[in-house]
């Protein structure tokens, strides 16, 4: 029987691709995923390398984008290119979960921030998890997730 795909932030499998060239390894999230197959991503390290500099998501009319920390530049359109590809060569994800917090991972804890980095909101969605959401995927940030699954 096939398992069903599920596509996890690589830092939850304790891959050490954060920022800071550490990892968020989150074994009893893992068990709660014993049933799917998992198809590990991260669009930053895979676009920026690790480690590297820190972004934030700022919005700036009616977009929300990544912009460095270091040097103030939009990196979004990497971010969004690895993510669209990610899905089309991964059709038959069924399940996203994102590393809360992650300008590219949240799904509905993402900081959100003017220009001029005044806090707008605690809620925002990063840009990979706003692909997968787009795409009609079942996303979930990994504290809910395994908050609202475990008995």
């Amino acid at each position: 029987m096939l398992k069903s795909k599920v596509a996890l932030s690589a830092c939850l499998l304790g891959c050490t691709c954060r920022y800071d060239g550490n990892n968020n390894l989150n074994e009893n999230l893992l068990i709660l995923l014993d049933a799917y197959e998992i198809v590990p991503f991260c669009p930053e390290d895979h676009c920026f390398g690790t480690p590297r500099p820190t972004m934030d998501l700022v919005k700036n009319e009616d977009n929300v984008e990544a912009i460095s920390n270091e040097t103030q530049k939009n990196i979004s359109r990497p971010i969004r290119e690895y993510a669209q590809n990610f899905f089309r060569v991964n059709p038959n994800i069924t399940l996203f979960i994102g590393k809360d917090r992650s300008p590219s991972c949240a799904v509905k804890s993402g900081k959100i921030y003017d220009v001029e980095k005044n806090l707008l909101d605690k809620k925002g969605t990063g840009l990979m998890a706003q692909v997968a959401l787009d795409l009609g995927i079942e996303s979930w940030d990994a504290e809910t997730y395994e908050a609202s699954h475990t008995s």
